[in-house]
């Protein structure tokens, strides 16, 4: 978990937010793919990347640096462990946030051995000291060290042994431009298709001794957002369900049922979620209504509504943002079964917005 971010608790108590939470890391690590060929999903990404591995292995070289971009959950540091078991080679695991100062990077490259990889998630968040350390680092493998203040400081040239740095990053826009430009390789992660979360489920699932029949496992695919972390969550609950309330093995009925007992609905859908849609369009009848009031509405932080509940219905075709506000769709009307009042379409700008 983040700590400085405000969202992340929220969105680590969520069954089907993406952060993951210490018990999720736990369980991620048996289930993780051990190389590309176990990897599902992200076809062109896996065939570019597998390309660029087996290049640098033919010329025993260090592989080029790779940008990794895409929501959370979606394989990212998953995939920078394959490129280290793939080359060979050791890992090291940081994070942009754990890295305040340009010191803090030097410590960790000048401890780097040779063809390593470094991991660096959530890249954006580095420090811009850092940040411009880390350019020279992966240009020309060598950092200056800053000793002394003032008009004696003085520069010392470190030189590093070649390695591969892999950033992550849920915000690839926040980068800046000299540093996206240094990687050989950047690649962006796609939402998952509901066929392919099944494959993950049947994996998984063979994984944690579960047995699961395919229409249970297109149930599970169906409410995960598109998003394999999210659906190894809610298998492990659906598995919880199976084992108590039915005879452990999971069938559609015994999904639907023990989703409804997490509050995922048949959309992927969560209490937070609801509230949203539900204080839009009942309380403000579609909207538009600003951020803040819709926030309070619902008794959560503006943040926590913007980062970890509109991304989603946004996605999902429920929620607009618009100049005015946020404002429910035709759709999210029809989710909650609710029948809009004619001020929905006549009076609030939807008739514009939606042609309805």
């Amino acid at each position: 978990m983040n700590w400085d971010d405000p969202t992340d608790a929220t969105a680590s108590e969520r069954l089907v937010g993406a952060s993951a939470d210490r018990e999720d890391q736990a369980v991620e690590a048996a289930l993780r793919p051990k190389d590309l060929g176990e990897f599902i999903g992200q076809e062109k990404v896996r065939e570019q990347l597998d390309l660029v591995l087996r290049a640098a292995r033919a010329r025993g070289a260090t592989a080029d640096h790779v940008l990794l971009s895409g929501a959370p959950g979606l394989g990212k540091t998953t995939l920078s462990m394959i490129i280290a078991a793939e080359m060979g080679a050791p890992i090291r695991i940081t994070s942009g946030p754990a890295i305040q100062h340009a010191g803090d990077l030097a410590a960790i490259l000048s401890s780097l051995q040779e063809g390593e990889v470094l991991f660096l998630d959530e890249i954006h968040r580095m420090s811009r000291p850092a940040e411009e350390m880390l350019y020279m680092a992966m240009e020309d493998f060598r950092v200056d060290v800053i000793v002394g203040k003032g008009p004696g400081a003085t520069a010392i040239p470190l030189e590093l042994p070649p390695f591969t740095l892999v950033g992550a990053t849920t915000r690839a826009g926040l980068l800046p431009p000299p540093l996206r430009d240094r990687f050989g390789f950047t690649a962006h992660m796609e939402f998952y298709e509901p066929a392919e979360l099944e494959r993950v489920i049947h994996r998984s699932a063979n994984l944690l001794d579960v047995e699961i029949h395919a229409d249970g496992a297109a149930e599970i695919a169906g409410r995960s957002r598109g998003t394999p972390r999210i659906a190894n969550r809610l298998l492990r609950r659906v598995r919880d369900y199976a084992q108590v309330k039915a005879d452990g093995f999971i069938t559609r009925q015994i999904a639907a049922a023990a989703l409804a007992v997490y509050e995922v609905d048949a959309r992927g859908l969560d209490r937070l979620d609801r509230g949203v849609l539900e204080a839009l369009l009942k309380l403000f009848g579609g909207g538009p209504v600003g951020l803040s009031t819709l926030a309070v509405a619902v008794g959560e932080e503006r943040e926590t509504v913007e980062e970890v509940a509109e991304p989603f219905l946004v996605r999902e075709g429920l929620l607009a943002r618009t100049p005015r506000g946020r404002v429910a769709t035709p759709a999210a009307w029809e989710h909650l079964g609710l029948t809009p009042p004619r001020s929905a379409t006549a009076g609030n700008g939807q008739q514009d917005l939606f042609g309805t």
